[in-house]
């Protein structure tokens, strides 16, 4: 072999594993994102999708996001995780207490992160906020805590309130812990609650004053599901004239009257972070859970007065936000 040809094949040789090296660097990493929800069109995955392209990822270059939608049926979510661990993906998003749980039953290998959840500890999904320990982590929403806070505002934007709607999603794992809170402190400010479970779109829809059951207020639990079809829920409270308080700001931005929560689209900017830091090394076991410190308190007065419900007392000023 000549001298020329033999340095030619040397350097050829030594430049493959940096070729190869830059190949798997640019390989396109997945995200499965399982949601009961009908369609990605949404304020939260638009927030997701914006914190990850802030944070250098491009979508369909250097990550792809693999969707499965429940579509309102929470007994389709186990065997779409399981499709998620079989293409496979290099982390799963869930967006739902009920999702998570299915992808955690799939896999204990993928990292998982809760773009919002319950109570993870209770599910059984993590040891503990601070040192999750196992292949799951993201973000709690505090939903019991903020479900009393929830009843107390009502009681005093309405005192006459005397029987609480309870509207939940029957088949969200988080309902009955939800619900044993709200009871507890509407106990505490001479309130009844009667819970109302729905467990798919059509039975949500299909709703109607009568169903309500002689309340005269309402509270919604934190759902995806409710979240999805927002406008059917108030449109129920409307129709029935009653006062309506919900977890999430997009509910009075849409015409609902008072709202009390964190942004679940800032929830799942956060979890954009969790990704980033499990695609570069990161372990969810060592990634604590974070809970939300910011809360989004705001009524529209607008349907207020459409509804002849107006809050009483200082309750207006104490809101963060008044839609007029």
């Amino acid at each position: 072999m000549k001298r020329r040809e033999f340095i030619s094949l040397l350097g050829g040789a030594a430049a493959w594993p940096l070729a190869a090296r830059a190949q798997q660097a640019e390989r396109v990493r997945r995200i499965g994102v399982l949601t009961p929800a009908d369609t990605d069109a949404t304020p939260i995955f638009a927030a997701f999708r914006r914190a990850l392209s802030l944070l250098g990822y491009v979508e369909g270059r250097t990550i792809r996001l693999e969707f499965r939608f429940g579509k309102g049926d929470p007994t389709a979510l186990p065997g779409l995780a399981a499709e998620l661990v079989h293409l496979p993906v290099d982390v799963i998003v869930t967006d739902s207490m009920g999702a998570a749980i299915a992808a955690f039953g799939a896999t204990r290998s993928i990292p998982i992160v809760m773009g919002t959840s319950i109570d993870p500890i209770e599910a059984g999904l993590v040891a503990s906020i601070a040192r999750p320990g196992g292949n799951v982590t993201g973000l709690t929403i505090r939903a019991t805590d903020l479900a009393g806070k929830r009843m107390q505002l009502l009681k005093r934007a309405f005192p006459g309130t005397s029987h609480v709607i309870g509207l939940a999603n029957g088949s969200n794992p988080g309902a009955q812990p939800i619900l044993r809170a709200s009871e507890k402190v509407a106990a505490d400010v001479g309130v009844r609650v009667t819970p109302l479970f729905v467990h798919t779109p059509q039975e949500l829809q299909g709703l109607g004053p009568e169903s309500l059951k002689g309340g005269d207020g309402i509270i919604t639990f934190p759902d995806a599901m409710l979240w999805n079809h927002r406008a059917t829920i108030i449109a129920l409270a409307a129709t029935a004239r009653v006062p309506a308080i919900y977890p999430e700001r997009e509910f009075p931005e849409d015409g609902g009257l008072i709202a009390y929560g964190p942004s679940i689209p800032d929830a799942f900017r956060t979890a954009a972070g969790y990704v980033d830091r499990i695609l570069k090394g990161a372990k969810p076991a060592d990634l604590p859970i974070e809970e939300p410190s910011r809360f989004d308190f705001i009524v529209n007065l607008r349907s207020a007065r459409a509804l002849g419900l107006i809050p009483e007392g200082n309750f207006l000023i104490e809101a963060d936000e008044v839609i007029e």
